[in-house]
C-alpha cells in the first residue's frame, strides 16, 4: 500500500496519491493532472477513483480532467449537485482499491456534501482519514462558504458540530488525519502548519474537538471568520460543471512585445500583475502595474486582490517564471490570461517605455525617523488584524491588505505613508495598489515587522477594535 501527499505550498492544498495492488485512488486532484498519471504509470498501475471531499472554493480541481484522460470514476458524497456524472456515494459506502477499502463518511458543515474517507487497509484495521475541510490540523472549516436560503452560518456550523461527534471523534486515536489544506488557506482561521497528525492528538489540542456544547462550537467556530476571497464562489461553480484543460489556457497565452502589450492595457482594461520580488519590482516597474511576486501566496493574493475572475490579466516574469506563473493562475480560475511582456521589463526599457518607482527603506532607517519624530508619523500595518492585535509598531494603524480597496481613506495624499507587513511581500503590494491609485507618497519598510522587531522602535499589542470596511 503506498499513501502519498501531494502537498502545494501556494495554496496551502494537500492531494492523496493511494496505491494498493496496481490500483490507485486520487484524492482532491489540482487542475494539472499529469504528474498523478506520471506517478502511476511509473508504477503499472491505473488509476480507478478520483474522490472529490466537496466542491472546492479555494482552487479548480481536477477531477473531470483526470477522468477523461484516464478513464476513472469520480466520486462524491451524498448531497452533491455536479452537472457531470459521477458516482454519488452513500453514506458508509465502500470502496475497494487493491487490498483497502475506503469508507465514505458524509460530514456536512463546511459544506452539504462535505465528505470524508476513511482507509482500511489490507488487515482490515483503520488507517487513516482524509478530512477534507471538515476537520484541520488545529481546525475546523469555515461554515460560511455553502450557504442556502435557508441555512444560516449558524446552521452550518451546527451540522459540522454533529458530524465531528457521532461520526469522527469516536474514530481510533492513532488513526491519521490528513486534512485538504495547511496553514495559509482561507478555509480556514487557525490551521497549523503540520499538514497531517493523530486524531488523538487533535482531540488534545484542536480548540473545535474540545468538549464543548453545540451553541459553544458555533460561537467558537463563527467567532472571528472574516469575509472569504471574491473568487471563492466561482470556483465552487467552475467545480461543479467543469473547467478547460490547463493545456488550452496556456497554449491561448501569448508573448507580447511592448507595443502590444501597451495596446492591450489600453483597448482592453487588462490588469497588470508584475510577478518578480518586491526588491526588484521596487527600483523599476510598468506604471499602473501591481506587484505580486511568485514566490509567495501568489494565487491567493491574486483571488483576494482582483475580484472579477474574468478580468483580462497581463503578467510580466522572469523567463523561467512564465508558465509557473500561467498554472498558479488557472489553479484559483483565472483564465483570461491575455500574455505576458516579451523580454521582461528590460525590453520595456529597452525600447524607451516609462518606467516608476516605489522607495523601500531599512527597518534601521525606518527606525531612525520614528524615533527622531517620536512616532509622529503615519504608519500602516497591513497584516491580518490577529497579527496587528499580537503585536504592532505604536501608533500603526491596521489597514489589512485584502480589504486594501475599501478603505483607501485611511490614507494620506499629503503626508508620507510608511507601509509594513510580516517579512516585506504584502506591503508591496499594497504600496503597487496605492500607486496605481495616485499615492506617490509610500514607502514600504523592507523586511517588515520581523525587521522592526529588530530595533528599538516602541510596539505595542492590544485587542483591535476594527473600523476596516471589508
Amino acid at each position: 500500500m503506498i499513501i502519498e501527499q501531494i502537498y502545494t505550498g501556494c495554496l496551502a492544498q494537500g492531494a492523496y496519491y493511494i496505491e494498493s495492488e496496481g490500483e490507485v485512488a486520487i484524492i482532491d486532484p489540482l487542475r494539472e493532472v499529469h504528474s498523478y498519471i506520471a506517478k502511476a504509470e511509473k508504477n503499472n498501475a491505473k488509476i480507478k477513483y478520483i474522490f472529490e471531499t466537496h466542491f472546492h472554493a479555494d482552487f479548480v480541481s481536477g477531477h473531470l480532467e483526470l477522468s477523461k484522460k484516464t478513464g476513472a470514476k469520480i466520486v462524491y458524497g451524498p448531497n452533491a449537485n455536479p452537472t457531470f456524472d459521477c458516482i454519488l456515494a452513500k453514506d458508509g459506502q465502500l470502496f475497494e482499491i487493491g487490498k483497502i477499502k475506503i469508507k465514505v463518511i458524509h460530514t456536512p458543515g463546511h459544506t452539504m456534501e462535505s465528505s470524508c474517507f476513511l482507509l482500511i487497509d489490507e488487515n482490515n484495521l483503520e488507517n487513516c482519514i482524509f478530512t477534507g475541510d471538515t476537520l484541520f490540523i488545529g481546525d475546523v472549516g469555515r461554515p460560511d462558504l455553502a450557504q442556502k436560503s435557508n441555512l444560516t452560518i449558524q446552521d452550518l456550523a451546527g451540522f459540522l458540530y454533529t458530524s465531528l461527534h457521532t461520526k469522527i471523534i469516536s474514530l481510533p486515536d492513532n488513526l491519521i488525519v490528513y486534512p485538504a489544506h495547511g496553514a495559509g488557506s482561507a478555509c480556514g482561521k487557525n490551521m497549523s502548519k503540520e499538514t497531517f497528525d493523530t486524531l488523538g492528538n487533535q482531540k488534545k489540542s484542536n480548540y473545535a474537538l474540545q468538549p464543548q456544547s453545540k451553541e459553544q462550537f458555533i460561537s467558537n467556530v463563527t467567532n472571528g471568520l472574516t469575509p472569504p476571497p471574491y473568487y471563492f464562489p466561482k470556483n465552487v461553480l467552475i467545480n461543479k460543471t467543469g473547467a478547460k484543460s490547463v493545456e488550452d489556457v496556456k497554449t491561448s497565452v501569448q508573448a507580447l512585445s511592448p507595443e502590444a502589450f501597451e495596446v492591450a492595457v489600453n483597448e482592453l482594461g487588462a490588469v497588470m500583475i508584475d510577478t518578480r520580488s518586491a526588491q526588484i519590482f521596487k527600483d523599476g516597474f510598468i506604471p499602473n502595474s501591481i506587484n505580486i511576486g511568485i514566490k509567495g501566496d501568489f494565487a491567493p493574493w491574486v483571488g483576494t486582490l482582483i475580484t472579477d475572475i474574468e478580468q483580462p490579466i497581463l503578467f510580466i516574469a522572469d523567463e523561467e517564471n512564465i508558465e509557473e506563473v500561467i498554472t498558479r493562475l488557472s489553479r484559483v480560475g483565472y483564465d483570461n490570461i491575455i500574455g505576458y511582456l516579451d523580454g521582461g521589463l528590460k525590453n520595456w526599457i529597452e525600447k524607451g517605455k516609462e518606467t516608476d518607482t516605489i522607495e523601500s527603506i531599512s527597518a534601521e532607517d525606518f527606525a531612525k525617523i520614528f524615533t527622531k519624530t517620536e512616532g509622529n508619523i503615519l504608519v500602516k500595518d497591513v497584516r491580518k488584524e490577529s497579527e496587528y492585535t499580537a503585536e504592532h509598531v505604536d501608533n500603526a494603524e491596521c489597514v489589512t491588505l485584502a480589504y486594501l480597496s475599501n478603505n483607501m481613506e485611511t490614507f494620506s495624499k499629503k503626508e508620507i505613508n510608511y507601509l509594513y507587513c510580516a517579512g516585506g511581500y504584502r506591503s508591496m503590494i499594497a504600496a503597487s495598489i496605492l500607486k496605481s491609485r495616485g499615492f506617490d507618497n509610500v514607502i514600504d519598510i523592507s523586511g517588515g515587522f520581523a525587521a522592526i522587531a529588530k530595533t528599538n522602535v516602541l510596539r505595542s499589542n492590544f485587542v483591535c477594535q476594527s473600523k476596516l470596511k471589508v
